[in-house]
């Protein structure tokens, strides 16, 4: 396989990844709609609408701020295009949960409102890291150099973790176990996504040591450090995970 894989379009051509970032989006959030449509929300459409806007702000910001820090190196060329070219899903995830409750806060939401959400950011995340596999090394999100046998050539030579493969198989995973314990447990209001992002970050923690990023002295890059911000945020999963569910009688 060539890498990047684009689609041939007359002349030109149309690059997959952007195929699958679209699909993402637009089946992510049609599957969201079919879910709210078949289960209670007991958030009204114009709060419900807020908490987006929230989400989207946060999730920009977050995304490229985290983005441009993530190699300190580069900081003295900072300028719009570099800020925008740069960006990163852990940024975006942990940037739009601080839009999230902020806004929450203001409105007076008090129930968890990303619940719903969870199963259709698995299915945009996998369609989108699938994206991501398929643009090779523009799109910056392989792996170290690896002798394992399932290690890929992303067209410059050198065979690779397929990190992006890795994290596809995670989020398959997650939205298995979720179902699973879901079948067996009623899950207390917030732990669907609480489990979900405290997993996430856990594993972007551990799957950043066979990515190429910057390394602090300490032997930790910004991702890292920001994921075990998001970790402690989050500690009382870890602590009483027995809160989270209630099994079924």
């Amino acid at each position: 396989m060539h890498f990047p894989v684009n689609i041939p379009l007359g002349h030109s051509f149309v690059p997959v990844h952007f195929v699958c970032e679209t699909l993402a989006y637009f089946l992510g959030y049609r599957y969201y709609a079919y879910l709210r449509r078949h289960t209670h929300d007991s958030i009204d459409d114009n709060k419900r609408m807020l908490i987006f806007i929230g989400a989207a702000f946060g999730a920009f910001l977050g995304s490229h701020l985290v983005g441009v820090l993530e190699n300190p190196e580069a900081l003295s060329k900072m300028n719009l295009i570099y800020f925008m070219g740069n960006k990163t899903i852990v940024g975006g995830m942990l940037g739009g949960l601080i839009g999230v409750e902020l806004v929450k806060k203001r409105i007076g939401v008090t129930v968890s409102s990303g619940d719903l959400m969870v199963y259709p950011l698995i299915l945009a995340m996998i369609i989108g890291r699938t994206g991501c596999f398929f643009a090779g090394l523009e799109d910056g999100t392989y792996g170290v150099a690896s002798s394992l046998p399932w290690a890929i050539n992303f067209g410059d030579g050198i065979r690779r973790h397929p990190t992006n493969l890795y994290e596809i198989l995670f989020w398959l995973l997650m939205w298995v176990s979720l179902q699973l314990l879901e079948r067996r447990y009623t899950l207390a209001n917030g732990a669907r996504f609480k489990l979900f992002m405290a997993g996430y970050l856990l594993f972007r923690l551990g799957i950043e040591f066979i990515k190429p990023a910057f390394f602090f002295s300490f032997g930790l890059s910004v991702i890292q450090l920001v994921c075990i911000a998001g970790i402690l945020y989050y500690y009382k999963v870890f602590i009483y995970p027995s809160k989270l569910v209630t099994k079924h009688a």
